[in-house]
């Protein structure tokens, strides 16, 4: 009976370490598992999740448009006054529901190239009028329509996963041939995905050509998105910084005299990609540009909340399940002696024209099919994993203790 006894202690206390072990395998195992499972529909080739959510979104995308109204036209005329803006808005328009065209696969360089369809189709009912309202809104808004962006070539990481959907040329160039040095290159993705296993210290790098430019994006917290964990990234106000902020930055201030000899900061004069027109972009309502720059601009007001660009990017995958691209256009006015309405100007003013908030959102559907697919079994396996060890050791620590208890009262 005793012998029975320890034997079944024993027998316990070796099925309790079998499982500890066995869980404590699993660990590691189940996250090679993972890591070469979302290795491969990683891949942008036809057959993989993230080919099929690259070829066409399955968020809807807005772009929303606020136009300034000058209410001081006359004042600032003659009297070089502070202009007045007052805000009207938002217009909005559905934007990239068109797939990707033109898609040609290369398999000695592992890369995909397309051309990105634009379009805009006005949603009345996200607006506070219609397109009649104002005719600058139309042209801005579908200054796109029936053109194309591109053509893009991005690794498709076959071979490298690392380099998953980054652009090696745009227009078939590695270089955009507006900025001098450094600032010139293509770097990162079109921010709509980046290399899988995002970690908090990475920098995600994108263009975008909207801002004729490369930027990056940097952690700022931990947000649940729909059931699912998820990244925030955010453009740091760094990356606006005058070079006396931030060196890296000298490349971008071509001119010296908007710029109070490069130490103004916020804007960026993107004139040589608009065929020559004084076109300055920032951030909405010149959200971290200096003092000097909305000085002379009254009826402002930033805010990170509104105006700020983030990311938020699920970590495993490395898709971008929400956005919100804000922007600002603005126009170089100054004194011109030639023209009648700017010839009694005494100073230059950087005018506020638009700002725009593109965004999207994983919808519902494709949200729950990702916690199903993604989320829902890492969450599982590591659960398993977590009982296997919790119970194993519970055993394994209970049946050796009842053990030595039936053993020492037998030596008594």
């Amino acid at each position: 009976m005793g012998c029975d006894r320890n034997c079944g202690l024993i027998a316990g206390a070796v099925i309790g370490a079998v499982l500890a072990v066995f869980g404590g395998i699993l660990m590691p195992v189940g996250d090679m598992l993972i890591e070469n499972t979302i290795k491969k529909q990683a891949v942008l080739e036809e057959g993989t999740v993230a080919y099929q959510n690259w070829v066409k979104t399955g968020s809807e995308v807005y772009r929303q448009f606020w136009i300034f109204d000058v209410q001081n036209p006359e004042e600032v005329v003659v009297n070089s006054s502070a202009i007045k803006v007052k805000q009207r808005g938002p217009y909005t328009y559905r934007v990239r529901y068109l797939a990707k065209e033109n898609i040609t696969h290369d398999s000695e360089s592992h890369t995909v190239s397309f051309v990105q369809p634009n379009g805009a189709i006005f949603e009345p009912s996200l607006s506070v009028g219609t397109e009649n309202d104002t005719l600058t809104v139309l042209n801005l808004a579908v200054v796109y329509n029936n053109t194309a962006d591109g053509v893009y070539t991005v690794f498709s990481g076959k071979d490298n996963i690392n380099q998953v959907a980054v652009i090696d040329t745009y227009k078939g160039k590695r270089n955009l041939s507006y900025w001098p040095s450094y600032c010139d290159m293509i770097n990162g993705t079109d921010a709509s995905s980046f290399p899988p296993f995002v970690e908090k210290t990475r920098v995600l790098r994108f263009f975008s050509s909207d801002i004729c430019r490369s930027i990056y994006a940097v952690f700022g917290a931990e947000i649940n998105l729909k059931g699912i964990p998820v990244y925030r990234f955010v453009l740091p106000p760094v990356a606006f910084a005058s070079p006396l902020q931030n060196p890296d930055n000298h490349c971008f201030c071509t001119e010296k005299v908007i710029s109070k000899n490069c130490t103004s900061y916020g804007v960026l004069d993107i004139g040589k990609c608009k065929d020559g027109k004084p076109v300055y972009i920032s951030l909405p309502h010149f959200l971290h540009a200096s003092p000097d720059v909305g000085e002379p601009i009254e009826g402002l007001s930033p805010n990170e909340e509104e105006h700020s660009t983030y990311l938020d990017v699920e970590p495993i995958t490395g898709f971008t399940l929400r956005f919100a691209k804000r922007l600002q256009i603005n126009l170089l006015v100054k004194p011109a002696k030639k023209i009648d309405v700017l010839k009694n100007l005494k100073r230059n003013y950087i005018v506020p024209i638009l700002w725009l908030n593109e965004s999207g959102t994983i919808g519902d559907e494709n949200a729950e099919k990702f916690r199903k697919q993604v989320t829902g079994k890492i969450n599982l396996l590591g659960l398993v994993e977590m009982i296997l060890l919790s119970v194993g050791v519970v055993m394994f620590v209970a049946f050796m203790i009842s053990y030595c208890a039936c053993r020492s009262k037998k030596v008594k």
